[in-house]
């Protein structure tokens, strides 16, 4: 099934030039899952940027929405802007500092938010990680779409993993998250 949302960013070159190599994927099994976690083992090296694509929605009852959060080297992120629009009202502010995707509780049956993740120069060793969000989803033309800014200045150390999760509830099953590698 054609995503429109990651689809049109994944042939719009939307991210930073190069080629895009599948590193990782985590499929969500029955019963759901407290967090998904990507780690690097060495196999991050080769790459300037990282890319999470992921499908997503949260396990929690009811019809509203949960925000997936991210943590990186088990540390929170430091600043978060977004810029947040729903058919009929938008509004931009600093939000919670490890948002990166809103996503539909389990209330909109086969319901899922699709978002787009990229994590700048990940590995650099002297500059503050910069993260930016595209998310959005559907409710049968009730939805939103969020985009957030996230800056990562804990410490400038390397990235080595990414942690995704919903505070106090699992994220569903069928979630879906791909790690991609960005070449220049």
């Amino acid at each position: 099934m054609f995503n429109p949302i990651l689809g049109i960013l994944a042939s719009s070159g939307a991210v930073a030039g190069g080629s895009y190599e599948s590193i990782a994927t985590t499929t969500v099994g029955s019963g759901g899952t407290s967090s998904i976690t990507f780690t690097d083992g060495g196999a991050w090296a080769s790459y300037k940027h990282l890319q999470v694509r992921a499908l997503v929605k949260s396990a929690n009852s009811g019809s509203s929405f949960d925000v997936v959060n991210m943590t990186i080297n088990s540390n929170n992120l430091t600043k978060n802007h977004y810029l947040y629009a729903n058919g009929s009202s938008a509004l931009a502010g600093v939000g919670g500092t490890n948002s990166v995707i809103n996503v539909p509780t389990s209330g909109y049956t086969s319901v899922f938010a699709g978002a787009v993740i990229d994590i700048l120069e990940f590995s650099s060793t002297t500059k503050n990680k910069t993260i930016r969000t595209l998310s959005g989803v559907d409710t049968n033309g009730a939805g939103e779409l969020v985009l957030y800014s996230n800056l990562y200045a804990v410490n400038t150390n390397a990235i080595t993993s990414l942690t995704f999760s919903i505070s106090g509830v699992n994220i569903a099953q069928y979630s879906h998250f791909a790690l991609y590698g960005i070449k220049d």
